[in-house]
């Protein structure tokens, strides 16, 4: 956690606040919160799990915008706020996404077991894979006026509301930047059938159980490539 903290606080640009939300963790960690100063804020409690956490945060956050950085993942350099924040235009756009480069044992593409940058998309594809990533992606925290991430989906839940604001026909900007590093080992990385069937679910939800078939098609495929890669 200490170095995901770090590298908001190395950022040249200063114009944020910082909610860590902590799930009760060891008093160590307790200890290194509660001597935080401003702009970092935190508020420790059992939850539900990662996406209910990110939901606690958008309802503490104060800001026009949200990004949402995990335990362990850093922003990639300390400019990386100034730039996109001081010299991109950010009017008629909902969302601001870019790359993310992954460290970790855990390779997450099926296709390459060395190319570890995730690239960003918007479009139709989407409905395959993901286009974004939470740790790459700003959004405008008017998108969760209506809706915060549903915690329904224990893996998935951002992948579900990315699909809604596509839907939605959400502007997106995106833009040819690294916004972070990430730990490729996390909960979404590991590759389970569980993980994929929850995505089969998720995409049903949102269009049609009679896609489901297909969709069922898609994940199993992708889990099958996944094995292979990581084997």
């Amino acid at each position: 956690m200490q170095k995901s903290i770090d590298s908001l606080k190395n950022q040249s640009f200063k114009n944020f606040e910082v909610w860590v939300i902590d799930g009760g963790s060891s008093i160590k960690t307790q200890e290194y919160l509660q001597n935080l100063e401003a702009p970092f804020f935190y508020q420790s409690n059992i939850d539900k799990g990662i996406y209910d956490a990110m939901n606690k945060g958008i309802h503490l956050s104060k800001g026009k915008w949200l990004y949402f950085l995990g335990a362990g993942d850093m922003l990639y350099n300390s400019t990386i706020l100034n730039n996109i924040f001081s010299h991109i235009e950010l009017q008629n756009t909902s969302l601001i996404a870019g790359k993310i480069i992954y460290e970790g044992d855990t390779k997450p593409f099926v296709y390459s077991r060395s190319k570890m940058i995730k690239n960003v998309h918007w479009s139709h594809r989407i409905w395959l894979t993901n286009g974004l990533h939470h740790q790459g992606t700003f959004y405008k925290k008017e998108l969760f006026t209506d809706n915060i991430y549903n915690i329904k989906y224990k893996t998935l839940a951002d992948y579900y509301f990315n699909l809604q604001l596509f839907k939605n026909n959400t502007k997106c900007k995106i833009i040819d930047e690294v916004i972070a590093t990430c730990d490729s080992n996390g909960v979404s990385k590991m590759g389970g059938w569980d993980m994929y069937l929850e995505e089969v679910n998720l995409k049903s939800d949102l269009s049609s159980v009679v896609f489901k078939p297909f969709f069922y098609i898609i994940a199993f495929t992708k889990f099958l490539s996944r094995k292979v890669v990581n084997d």
